[in-house]
């Protein structure tokens, strides 16, 4: 028997713009805030910013405006101005704790 990972259908940011809303293929409903994307985005400004010290620990109210889809992963944009970060869609899952 092969096992098959699973992998993201669908996505939405929630209604509030605090979450991002995922749907897996093998229809698992995962849900992952904002504040931990913002937190563990990996683009070269957020990875200088933490080798210099000078990336916080914390993003109260932030919120996703805008999400672009580039097949492999999702081009997530925060209401801090910062929209540089790709997910790839693997690494969405594992921070969605699948």
């Amino acid at each position: 028997m092969t096992l098959v990972a699973p992998a993201i259908a669908d996505y939405e940011a929630s209604a509030d713009l605090a979450a991002l809303l995922v749907r897996t293929t093998q229809d698992d409903a995962l849900s992952v805030s904002a504040e931990t994307l913002r937190l563990s985005c990996k683009c070269a400004h957020c990875t200088r910013a933490r080798f210099d010290g000078r990336f916080p620990d914390r993003f109260p109210g932030i919120a996703i405006t805008e999400i672009g889809d580039l097949g492999y992963g999702l081009n997530i944009s925060f209401s801090d101005g910062h929209a540089r970060g790709i997910y790839p869609k693997p690494y969405l899952l594992s921070l969605a704790g699948c």
